[in-house]
Parts: C-alpha cells; structure tokens; sequence
C-alpha cells in the first residue's frame, strides 16, 4: 500500500461523507433547477433587484470592516489576556452563532430603538438609527461580528506567543512586537474571519428585518427583496437566489482557498521576529 494515498479512512465513513454533501448539495441543484433561464437577465437586472444587491453589498461591506475593527481588539483580549469572567464573555461574544436572528433584531430594537435603552440619548444628539441604513449595518455586524473573532482568536492561539517573546526579549517595546510580530502571525486568520463575516452578513435577514425593516434602496437587502418576490414573482425569487448562492459560494471559497506550497519559506512572524528588535535585521 502506498503510504502517500493512504487516507486510514473506512469506506462506510465515504458513504455517509457523501450522505452529508447531497443534504447541502441538492437544494442547491433545486434552486438552479427552478430557475426560468429564459427571463433570468431580465428577472435579476430589474430596478430592485439591482437596488436590493447594491445596498447588501454596500452594507455587507460596511459591517466587515467595523468587525475588523472591533473583532480584533476582542480576539487579541480573548487570545492573550487573562482575567475574571473571561470564559463568560468569550460566551455572550459568540451567542449570535446560536441565538435566532429575529431575536438579535428585537434585541437591537430595545437597544437603539426609539423607545429602546440608548433611543433616547441619540434622539438628543439628531441620530436615528433603527429603520435606516444604519441600522442593517449594525445588525450584520450583531451576527458576523463572532466569526471573525472565532477565526482570528483561533489563528492567534495556534500560533502561540513563543514569536511575540523572543522579540520581547530582544528589546522590542510592546507597539513593536504587535506590529511587526503578532499583526503578521494573525493576517490568515484575520483573512479568513474577515470574509467569511462579510458572507454572513450578504446573507442576513431576521435581524435585518426586525430591525430595520423592508425599504427599498434604504433598508431592502437582497435576501429580504428575495422573501417578497417569494410571494408575488416566484421566477424573481429563484433568479435572485441564484445570485445570492453564487456570490457566496465566491466568497466561501475565497476564504478556503489553500496558498500554492511554498517549501520551507519562513511565516511572516519568523522574518520579523529578529527585525523587530531595536537594531535588528531579518533573516
């Protein structure tokens, strides 16, 4: 037996492998199935459809970069920091993975609505947040916001502290070893987590509806344009289906993409850890 295809995997095991794939597999093939491929340029180029995956799109983007820009500070705290009730936050941080998105919506709605808890201190200041644009990005940031901090606290707990060390005791002040050190060691997994948020929030629909609501050009995402031409246009809500599942199957895909071998090249963090040092030159 040749040891380099030799998986160490029961055939039984290939059986139930492909059981799991066709469970996922076939309502995919079902929607391109249904789709009328006579009128499908006309069904997915018309006004709203366009309006509805421009503003998912502007929005999609929009919530990515305020999770990068919250997320990495949380997972950094998660990954590195000790302190109490740590285990409890690392908790209500992921909670949105398992919690209904209509719940996270009323959730939002209590918190930013006009009657909510901070409603009526941004009223003072002229802020309006539910039921504007505002508020679909804030409730795609309330559900991707945890798979970016998973992925990048994961990136950073496999990939330890012993880099971030050595450059400390080389005499690297903290500023220096985060830059040149931890920020390199956690570009995959910041990557990986960043799209797979913006995927997460292209699809997101409870929240966005709870507490957004459905405005066309303002608040209409494209899932949520797809739930009312389900009702009226069942062609419409195919072809726009369609679309969604191909842009994230791109985005999905982007994020697992496996780099071209590199040999025995050196990670980022290992060419910056002598260089971090005051003084010192990489490798």
């Amino acid at each position: 037996m040749n040891p380099r295809t030799y998986t160490g995997l029961p055939r039984w095991l290939y059986g139930l492998a492909v059981l799991a794939a066709l469970v996922v597999v076939l309502p995919l093939a079902a929607i391109v199935a249904r789709v009328n491929w006579a009128d499908f340029l006309p069904l997915v180029m018309s006004e709203s459809a366009l309006s509805a995956l421009g503003l998912s799109l502007r929005t999609s983007a929009a919530s990515t970069l305020l999770c990068i820009v919250l997320g990495v500070p949380l997972a950094l705290v998660l990954a590195r920091g000790s302190f109490p009730l740590q285990g409890l936050l690392r908790s209500l941080v992921l909670l949105p993975l398992v919690l209904p998105p209509v719940v996270g919506g009323i959730a939002l709605l209590y918190t930013f609505g006009r009657q909510g808890l901070l409603g009526g201190a941004l009223e003072v200041l002229g802020l309006q947040i539910a039921f504007s644009t505002s508020a679909v990005v804030l409730a795609q940031t309330f559900v991707a916001l945890p798979f970016l901090v998973v992925s990048l606290e994961g990136a950073l707990r496999t990939g330890g502290q012993r880099y971030e060390a050595v450059a400390a005791t080389l005499g690297a002040p903290p500023g220096v070893v985060f830059r040149r050190v931890t920020l390199p060691l956690m570009l995959p997994g910041l990557a990986s987590g960043a799209v797979l948020s913006f995927a997460r929030s292209l699809g997101e629909f409870g929240a966005t509806l709870t507490f957004a609501g459905s405005l066309q050009g303002v608040t209409r995402t494209l899932p949520l344009e797809i739930y009312l031409q389900r009702e009226t246009d069942p062609d419409a809500a195919a072809a726009l289906s369609l679309v969604l599942v191909a842009v994230a199957v791109a985005v999905v895909a982007l994020a697992y993409r496996r780099p071209a071998g590199r040999g025995t090249r050196q990670t980022p963090a290992e060419r910056t850890t002598a260089s971090a040092a005051p003084g010192g030159t990489a490798p």
